[in-house]
């Protein structure tokens, strides 16, 4: 760390301490005053941009203390409780189970129709041979 960020880091400790300090001492007039401004300016607020979930502290190897400087709320994750969790992975299992119930029906509305259509060829009066000369495949095209 430099002279320069050093000196900045102590500076910004010794306002905030001040600050701290004398926040009592102030009236309650400045307090509705400071209150009045705080709501306008967070209502002319510009959102911030949505930026993807970092899996590293921007803290990592900072000291606790100063964590607290750099005013971007850095917070410790969060632990999520089994039920939050399940309600996560619900709508992957509905799909899994949906994706087996829909193979699961095509392949049985598949063997229906072969054993139809085996049922057919079984029943019919003309022997099993006749279908497999492709002369007569010729013919039952022309036919219909």
């Amino acid at each position: 760390m430099s002279s320069l960020e050093t000196r900045e880091l102590e500076f910004a400790r010794e306002m905030r301490r001040a600050l701290d300090e004398n926040t009592a001492n102030l009236s309650s007039a400045t307090v509705d005053r400071l209150a009045t401004a705080r709501r306008a300016a967070l209502a002319r607020k510009k959102p911030e941009p949505v930026s993807a979930p970092s899996f590293v502290p921007a803290f990592a190897g900072m000291p606790a203390g100063m964590a607290n400087l750099s005013g971007s709320g850095f917070r410790q994750p969060r632990h999520r409780s089994p039920l939050r969790r399940f309600a996560l992975a619900w709508p992957l299992a509905a799909l899994l189970v949906s994706l087996v119930g829909i193979a699961y029906w095509e392949d049985h509305q598949r063997t229906a129709e072969l054993a139809d259509i085996d049922a057919a060829m079984l029943s019919d009066d003309l022997p099993l041979n006749a279908y497999l000369d492709h002369g007569f495949n010729a013919y039952l095209s022309r036919a219909h």
